[in-house]
């Protein structure tokens, strides 16, 4: 009994100290942003300070936040819809109509994720451009779902290859055609699962930088264009870097504490039967 307490205890202590470990970062990014641009890069850090809002009030002069905001809501929001109407199709015919290609497809999908986005920016740069898409949401939105779907119908199909056929030939026994079988019987069991694919696609669409630099300027710049803004040839404004980047990442971050039960629950679905 002894020998168990004394082992929660210390994976409880190693947990916190991951966690801390990991969120030290955001904090400290938290505290900078709240420090004059001295005070930033002082030697040794400065851990008590008089704190100061002039890098929010500099940013918000310097670009209209709302604007890049609303482009990665958009954007984020877009490519994951897309990205959910493509991959529901395919997972359910690949997780109940397999055939002797299935795996190698699945696997061709996930091995495109592998591939350096550098290797293909001039060939997709020039799609985009002939097809006048640059610096348009529309442009980020289907790169954003191509990069995405990968991912996406590996995780709901794994999803769908947990749900029992059992009660999908059931339903087929009873009438139900192909389009009244997902929608009324398959997608209601897996909808934990889809709804943490769904998060997850959001939030690698919000933190996607390669991209969204490269693909646009002004009009349909996102939050990690704005962040990316603050690098000037002078050099880096740590404090006001610190700033922007916690305006960037606050929505997602309190959208994923939100979340995080359906997120964990998504997760583990069909872990326990």
């Amino acid at each position: 009994m002894a020998q168990k307490t004394y082992r929660r205890w210390l994976f409880t202590l190693l947990g916190w100290f991951v966690a801390c470990s990991l969120f030290f970062p955001i904090f400290w990014m938290f505290l900078t942003s709240f420090k004059t641009e001295v005070a930033a890069v002082a030697t040794p850090p400065q851990l008590f300070f008089l704190p100061t809002l002039e890098n929010y009030v500099a940013i918000q002069d310097r670009a209209n936040y709302f604007n890049y905001a609303l482009n990665s809501v958009a954007v984020s929001l877009g490519s994951t819809i897309l990205a959910l109407l493509l991959a529901v199709p395919a997972a359910y015919a690949m997780a109940f109509f397999p055939t002797k290609r299935t795996k190698s497809t699945l696997l061709w999908m996930l091995s495109t994720r592998m591939l350096p986005p550098v290797g293909v920016l001039v060939p997709i740069y020039i799609l985009c451009r002939n097809a006048r898409l640059l610096d348009t949401r529309i442009g980020l939105i289907i790169i954003y779902t191509l990069i995405n779907l990968p991912i996406v119908v590996w995780m709901i199909y794994s999803f769908f290859r947990d749900v029992p056929k059992d009660i999908l030939e059931a339903d087929r026994m009873d009438g139900a055609n192909t389009q009244q079988e997902l929608i009324h019987v398959l997608l209601p069991l897996a909808l934990p699962g889809i709804a943490s694919t769904a998060l997850l696609s959001i939030i690698l669409s919000w933190n996607e930088a390669f991209w969204s630099l490269n693909l646009t300027t002004a009009n349909a710049a996102p939050l990690t264009a704005f962040i990316a803004s603050f690098s000037s040839p002078q050099g880096l404004f740590w404090a006001k870097l610190s700033a922007a980047s916690t305006l960037a990442i606050a929505p997602i971050l309190i959208f994923g504490w939100l979340s995080q039960r359906q997120l964990v629950r998504g997760l583990t679905f069909g872990a326990v039967k």
